[in-house]
């Protein structure tokens, strides 16, 4: 039975030891080279550290990856942090965390002594060179158990205070395991990662790739700025599999990238975190006839994604793709205000339970005991479910929809609005490219941002027809660029500070 993912390695390096796994601009790393210098980090952390969340500050690279293999090797679970994240949520983790130890490059000192860091510190360059202790490392695996924890990454916390969502290594081989029978991962699969590191999302790539001997270009994240180069860098790797946030495939599609270049090499489109809206979406279906679209959905708080969908229909623009049904082993449950499941055809909060669950969040009970709760269903004996917060119905074919986040509903004039619904019907209009909707709770409006060539006056005379009066946006700004968030979501909360301010 596994219980530890670096099993999948382990099997891998025998077979493919001179394949690469992991290659940026600067490093390419092959399975043997990743094998070693992992042990030897594992046998360097582990003289002094046993059961510890250990800090990889580093930058996106196959050596932070390596460092993440090695903290597991020593028996501690590692944390990403990247300085491209805020300052002040860098210093928050740490204050969050206490760590004892540091993975990082010279560069990054200076960082931690502006934190007053004083645990241990150790250089990548430097403990890559360790000697491996087999025996060690052997006494460390024999103890360990498949729900010892493995990573923590951090979410955003309604608080202003980060939660560090802690998984172990048991959610993370289900998860990746039924991931892989999903896209149908195997040793010919080239990935090309768009997510930061210290993102779970970044799951999709990195475990599948030891598991089957693939691999994973880390895209440099400029190219994310100039479609047509992003897409030529696809096609001179032959990268033939993806797995990014929605924002990322309309970037592309929206600036007609598609008519000059198509990624000819792709043949597995996955995403989610954000709805695709269909107009964007059929352009991607247009260019790539034969390719295998999915739409992923899940909380980090279940180990990434728990539901997809394998798009085999043509969707009219209004529509929403489905998010499916819950991976192998994970159960989703729609609950109603009274805690009962949703009729059909009637809205609920999704809730989900299975061995997809996370330990929770670190350092923090209370936060851990109002998100994950007890099975109101069940009064005979403990079993614990997720409230994800999200707002989702099931269609005429039986397939799960998600409607909206709970706190993306509003009251306005009376009614109940989803602000989703009225991105959707922007997102249908002529020359639009991106529309996203914030509500001013102050001045009580609702505001419209979007980018594309259409004018104010077109996309209000256009909702006109779409919308009932009362979801008629009171303002509607057009803006250049919508701005981003590290692992290239549209960042809402930038949005609503920038324009209810005015």
């Amino acid at each position: 039975m596994q219980k530890n993912v670096l099993e999948y390695l382990e099997k891998t390096v025998i077979s493919k030891p001179h394949k690469t796994a992991y290659v940026d601009k600067e490093t390419s790393l092959t399975f043997e080279e990743l094998y070693l210098k992992s042990k030897s980090i594992g046998s360097a952390l582990s003289k002094r550290h046993y059961k510890e969340p250990i800090v990889v500050f580093m930058g996106k690279s196959p050596k932070t990856i390596t460092a993440f293999y090695g903290v597991l090797y020593s028996g501690n679970y590692y944390v990403p942090i990247d300085e491209e994240m805020p300052y002040h949520r860098i210093e928050l983790i740490f204050k969050s965390l206490s760590p004892k130890a540091v993975v990082c490059h010279e560069e990054q000192i200076s960082t931690l002594n502006d934190f007053s860091y004083q645990g241990d510190i150790y250089l990548y360059e430097n403990i890559i060179k360790t000697e491996i202790d087999q025996q060690r490392l052997d006494n460390i695996r024999e103890r360990q158990i498949d729900t010892d924890p493995m990573y923590i990454v951090f979410t955003s916390g309604s608080t202003g205070m980060p939660k560090g969502v802690v998984a172990s290594h048991r959610s993370v081989m289900d998860y990746v395991d039924n991931l892989s029978e999903i896209l149908a991962f195997d040793e010919n699969t080239v990935f090309g990662n768009q997510t930061p590191l210290y993102v779970d999302a970044s799951l999709k790539e990195l475990y599948p790739t030891i598991k089957f001997g693939s691999t994973t270009y880390l895209i440099p994240k400029e190219l994310f700025m100039f479609p047509l180069q992003l897409v030529g860098y696809l096609n001179e790797h032959k990268i033939n599999t993806i797995c990014w946030v929605v924002s990322a495939l309309t970037m592309i599609s929206s600036f007609g990238t598609l008519d000059k270049e198509r990624p000819k090499y792709l043949h597995t489109i996955a995403f989610g975190s954000e709805v695709f809206p269909i107009k964007q979406f059929n352009l991607w279906r247009k260019a790539l006839t034969d390719a295998k679209f999915v739409n992923l959905y899940g909380p980090t708080e279940a180990t990434g994604m728990s539901c997809y969908y394998e798009v085999n229909r043509s969707f009219e623009l209004d529509e929403a793709i489905p998010i499916g049904r819950p991976f192998n082993n994970t159960d989703v449950m729609l609950l109603n205000e009274n805690d009962q499941l949703a009729k059909d055809g009637e809205e609920g909060e999704i809730c989900i339970r299975g061995t997809s669950l996370t330990l929770g969040y670190y350092n923090d009970f209370e936060r851990t005991r109002e998100a994950f709760v007890q099975n109101p269903l069940n009064s005979h004996y403990p079993e614990l479910i997720y409230r994800t917060g999200d707002i989702g119905k099931y269609n005429e074919y039986g397939e799960l929809v998600f409607v909206s986040r709970k706190d993306n509903q509003i009251k306005h004039m009376g009614h109940r609005i989803e602000l989703g619904e009225i991105e959707m019907a922007a997102n249908m209009a002529p020359d639009v490219n991106y529309a996203v909707c914030v509500f001013d709770d102050q001045r009580k409006r609702i505001i419209l941002i979007y980018t594309g060539e259409a004018t104010t006056a077109e996309i209000a005379d256009f909702l006109k027809d779409k919308l009932p009066r009362f979801m008629i946006p009171n303002r509607i700004r057009k803006i250049d660029d919508m701005p981003f968030t590290s692992n290239g979501k549209i960042n809402r909360n930038l949005l609503k500070e920038e324009y209810t301010r005015r």
